[in-house]
């Protein structure tokens, strides 16, 4: 039915007859020249509609918004002062002979390129939402960088192996989506949080090199990069170790940055501990595009008579950090107060602070705030000296259990560098964060739990302390951060069935749980599986951060809403009690309608 595609018409087809098919994106009538700008995924080309042809300028008269046409004509220039150079047709036209209505549209809810759409009335019509440029653009470049990962794991022997979407539940970190059996009363399978079992058995069963671009289900509480249901490009690797895997995996991200958006990302990335990452950034992600930086200074504040600082430099369990800020001397109280709020959202009880006004007089003449008085001119010059404040800056403290700390003076970092200019001006700034822990102790719950998950393998130095000592154990475990955010993460697994258990039993999970949950992986560890390792890269973020969009709802083609809900499709929804029964289901409440709806939407 067509020759060509709109937006890859150029000069080259100069004088042809060519065949389009698409969409009426806009219709003007031009005092008996009747322009239509047709639209298809690759973009526009403008059509002209002489009167000279009465049927079919009949027909041009009947178009309207979102018609679909296909339309025949001759390319030709444009006139003189009618090109436009932000499009690949700017410089032709196609002068229409015959045009064919294939189908008629009503009214859209909205324009195609109106910017100012509420979030519901877009996802209750995600269907028109996908036709607007810039969706058609964000789902076309996600191809791209699919096909880019594909093209470079396929040249590095990597295969494409599918693994189960229904599989067995193992109730550890978020909640599994459970699908009930109709045949086996009362069980379930759930769907996976992540292909690592499966791809781990892959590698004991000798397919070295496996790849896969899978979709992963978690029932967690969703923010704008998080959804239910999400994509994941997930690899393993036999007989490579922690080094030489980071290095593959860099060498990935390298070519697909280059060949979808000819990015050249630094040769290498640099390299930076967990620890160093959150004593400096108090994140394991860090944006070092932002130049604040975090200074240690819990040494210092023991014997001050400010108790919120010395009662948490003695307790031995937290942590008492600096942030200073160039030039921030001159944030006003408002200022002040709506960071004090930001890092509340982290559990941070307050903001101290330190306006520093003269810093050859480290006392209550040369530094500003309520605070002063209460550290001695030993510690204040000490606190000067380490964070490099100048006059006009302005220090921030954190003082908590060292994970709130961490939390809040990170996203403080993050939020004035933005907000205020304190970057360096790169756009990109990839970083490996190594060397992780093990384990984490849960208060809660009393007990260790795995930081990446129960079969990352640790260091070999740290093998003796899986027991005598868990909380110094390091792993060999690796995440990917650019700008930020979390690329990929991934570790070299347990590959000998003697450390898995061990891990297990730090984990406190008794020899029976472990059993009825991974008896089928402990197996196979005993039947020769090799060192392996591997890493997951979150495709969703990464075309989010390609795209600049917003949310990661902005590079899905049919996303759910915060409150995990397609408003297109009204799902989820009540099912009717035949199908219940035939899953031996009951309800112990009936289920009611939880629609999301903030704004009146447009009927179609």
């Amino acid at each position: 039915m067509r020759t060509h595609y709109c937006g890859l018409l150029n000069i080259d087809q100069l004088d042809q007859t060519v065949s389009l098919c698409g969409w009426a994106h806009r219709r003007r009538d031009h005092g008996g020249v009747i322009f239509i700008d047709l639209r298809d995924r690759e973009g526009l080309a403008q059509i002209v509609c002489d009167p000279d042809r009465p049927e079919m300028f009949r027909i041009a008269e009947s178009v309207r918004s979102e018609f679909v046409l296909r339309v025949t004509g001759k390319v030709r220039h444009r006139p003189a002062g009618t090109t436009n150079p932000n499009i690949t047709s700017g410089e032709i036209e196609v002068l229409c002979h015959e045009i064919e209505v294939l189908n008629q549209a009503l009214t859209p809810p909205f324009q195609m390129d109106d910017e100012n759409l509420s979030e519901t009335v877009r996802l209750t019509h995600r269907v028109i939402d996908l036709r607007r440029p810039q969706m058609q653009k964000n789902l076309m470049l996600r191809y791209k960088v699919t096909m880019a990962f594909r093209r470079f794991l396929d040249s590095r022997g990597f295969i494409d192996i599918e693994t189960p979407m229904l599989t067995k539940s193992t109730p550890e970190g978020a909640r599994d989506y459970l699908v009930p059996s109709r045949v086996h009363p009362g069980e379930f399978f759930a769907l996976p949080q992540s292909p690592q079992l499966f791809k781990q058995l892959l590698m004991v069963s000798g397919f070295d090199r496996y790849y896969q671009i899978t979709k992963c289900f978690r029932d967690e509480d969703l923010r704008a990069d998080r959804q239910p249901e999400f994509t994941q490009v997930d690899i393993e690797t036999s007989f490579l170790n922690e080094t030489q895997i980071t290095a593959l995996m860099e060498e990935l991200i390298r070519s697909v940055f280059k060949e979808t958006m000819d990015v050249d990302l630094p040769n290498p990335f640099p390299r930076m501990t967990h620890a160093e990452a959150m004593a400096r950034y108090g994140s394991d992600k860090p944006d070092l595009r932002v130049t604040l930086e975090l200074t240690e200074i819990t040494d210092v504040v023991k014997d001050v008579a400010f108790k919120v600082f010395s009662g948490v430099a003695n307790a031995g369990t937290g942590r008492v950090a600096a942030l200073r800020v160039p030039r921030g001397g001159a944030f006003s109280r408002g200022e002040i107060d709506e960071y004090t709020k930001f890092v509340g959202i982290y559990g941070a009880k307050g903001l101290a602070y330190i306006k520093i006004n003269d810093v050859n007089q480290p006392n209550e003449t040369g530094l500003q705030s309520p605070i002063v008085k209460n550290i001695h001119e030993k510690a204040l010059k000490t606190i000067i000296e380490r964070t490099g404040a100048q006059n006009g800056d302005i220090i921030f403290f954190g003082a908590d259990k060292e994970k709130i700390v961490n939390d809040a003076l990170g996203a403080l970092r993050g939020k004035i560098g933005h907000e205020k200019g304190y970057i360096n001006g790169n756009a990109w700034e990839p970083l490996w964060v190594v060397d992780f822990p093990m384990f984490e102790y849960d208060d809660e719950n009393h007990r260790w739990t795995a930081c990446h998950h129960p079969f990352t393998a640790p260091k070999d130095e740290h093998l003796s302390m899986l027991q005598s000592d868990p909380g110094k154990c390091l792993a060999k475990a690796y995440d990917l951060a650019l700008n930020g955010s979390e690329l990929g993460g991934g570790s070299v697994r347990i590959h000998q069935e003697a450390v898995q258990s061990q891990v297990f039993r730090a984990l406190n999970i008794s020899v029976e749980e472990a059993r009825l949950k991974f008896g089928f992986l402990l197996d196979a560890l005993q039947y020769g599986a090799p060192p392996h390792g591997g890493l997951a890269f979150g495709l969703d973020r990464i075309i989010t951060m390609m795209t600049g969009a917003e949310s990661i709802r902005d590079v899905i083609a049919f996303p759910k809403t915060q409150r995990a809900q397609c408003l297109l499709t009204q799902a989820p929804s009540a099912v009717d009690e035949r199908q219940l029964r035939d899953l031996h289901i009951r309800l112990r409440q009936q289920a009611q309608p939880t629609v999301e709806v903030t704004a009146e939407a447009p009927k179609v």
